[in-house]
């Protein structure tokens, strides 16, 4: 028993007797009426059409049996319409499943409910055959007639039954499928509204920077490329698919809320972009006077320390000077960008001054702090030994906590940096010493320390 999709009109199915006998009653009325005959009459004259006294009557068993026979075929019928109209709502939640949900087991529904309908098919065409087949109204029916008639009918009635319970239970199985489908159908038409309403509020934020003499160009164009997603989610899921819809929906209300985030901060973005512009040319400035004090601090060094202490350092003074005029003039093509409103341009400039500005803060730094370290270790050189041979006992307390050896892992690199200490305070000997070569070389001793220590302290902490 299939029905088309769509339509609501219930198929043309054999009425029962007893609609039938209304629609006789109401034409014999019809008849005696256009006869002049008065309807009283009407008994009389429905004996005479039936037969009068030449109708084979086989008394009580016989119309016994027509009865059964006509209890089973109503019983059928009623089986049979309740069986279309459970397929009918049963329908309703496939296809509402199938426009939802494109998911395997909603495939493996639709599939089933396909089978199910020839299964339903089937046991409808029994009972169309078992009714066509057997007049019940018919007055010379047979008493074996009319029990083959009960017996098929009661038999299609059972079908009938047994297809409506495969149909529930089928039904209920889907309770999972049919709950998410109905959550994303009731998730559409909001999500729907929100993507207008965030597109609207976008337009308006633009609307509201451009008033503020602020263009927001490329906001506007990707605002513009949002169009053609507004018009399909007007033309709906019908055309669309639901999960396209709602996909769609969702994505063009993130863009549109991030392109009115960016708008409402246009004003913000343009003051930060100015102060920005103002402060890096002030550091440039700062920065080519500092870059000229370089020179003099390499003549001291030049002149007190060996060469070996100073000579990485002879070109700072050039790449100093370099880099700021390359920063200025990042700085300069930044506000060109700012005027012309190109946002991401000055951003990127911007950017790229301050690399060049801290390039040559760090390297102009760096000479005056190369002085100060060289003086203070031709000073006092014994502070430097103390304090990195401080670090290599505490290693080695740290070593021998709990323990009667110290394991070879641990013992030999912190030998290894008492040799090399050794050997860096050596180094100090002679008429110029090479004092940078000496720092650096206690600074890597106490960093080989300072690892030595973290693996002791995590492998216990593991251990615990």
């Amino acid at each position: 028993m299939t029905v088309t999709p769509g339509r609501s009109a219930a198929p043309s199915y054999p009425p029962p007797p007893a609609a039938r006998t209304r629609r006789s009653r109401s034409a014999l009325h019809d008849a005696l009426a256009l006869l002049g005959l008065p309807l009283l009459a009407a008994p009389v004259l429905a004996a005479a059409f039936a037969g009068g006294g030449t109708r084979r009557w086989f008394g009580g068993r016989a119309e016994s049996q027509r009865a059964e026979a006509q209890a089973a075929k109503d019983a059928a019928a009623a089986a049979f319409y309740e069986l279309d109209t459970a397929q009918r709502d049963l329908r309703i939640s496939v296809e509402t499943i199938a426009a939802v949900d494109d998911s395997p087991a909603a495939r493996r529904a639709v599939s089933g409910f396909e089978a199910l309908g020839q299964r339903i098919d089937e046991a409808s065409r029994q009972y169309i055959e078992a009714v066509d087949a057997h007049d019940l109204d018919r007055h010379d029916l047979e008493p074996g007639t009319a029990a083959r008639a009960r017996t098929e009918l009661t038999a299609a009635r059972d079908e009938l039954l047994r297809a409506r319970q495969e149909l529930d239970r089928f039904g209920g199985s889907l309770g999972p499928l049919l709950d998410k489908a109905e959550t994303r159908l009731a998730r559409l038409a909001p999500a729907v509204e929100r993507a207008r309403q965030s597109l609207l509020a976008a337009s308006n934020a633009l609307d509201a920077v451009r008033q503020q003499n602020l263009r927001a160009d490329e906001l506007a164009a990707r605002l513009a490329a949002l169009a053609p997603e507004l018009t399909r989610l007007n033309q709906g899921a019908g055309q669309h698919g639901v999960p396209a819809t709602l996909e769609r929906a969702e994505r063009v209300q993130r863009e549109a809320g991030a392109i009115r985030a960016e708008a409402e901060r246009l004003p913000q973005r343009a003051a930060e972009t100015d102060h920005r512009l103002v402060s890096l040319r002030t550091r440039a400035q700062a920065l080519t006077t500092r870059a000229g004090q370089v020179e003099p601090v390499l003549s001291e060094l030049r002149r007190r320390f060996a060469a070996a202490c100073w000579q990485d350092l002879q070109q700072v003074p050039g790449q100093a000077g370099e880099n700021v005029r390359q920063a200025e003039r990042k700085i300069q093509e930044a506000q060109a960008a700012r005027d012309a409103q190109r946002w991401a341009d000055a951003t990127a400039l911007l950017a790229t001054a301050r690399a060049l500005l801290n390039a040559t803060d760090e390297a102009v730094s760096a000479a005056g702090d190369r002085l100060a370290r060289l003086n203070a270790v031709q000073k006092d050189p014994q502070a430097e030994i103390e304090r990195t041979r401080f670090a290599i006992r505490d290693a080695q307390r740290l070593a021998m906590a709990g323990r009667t050896t110290p394991d070879p892992r641990h013992a030999r690199p912190l030998d290894d940096a008492v040799a090399r200490l050794e050997r860096a305070v050596g180094t100090l000997e002679g008429r110029h010493p090479d004092y940078w070569h000496f720092l650096t070389e206690t600074e890597e001793v106490r960093r080989a320390v300072a690892r030595v220590v973290t693996g002791i302290r995590e492998e216990r902490g593991h251990a615990s």
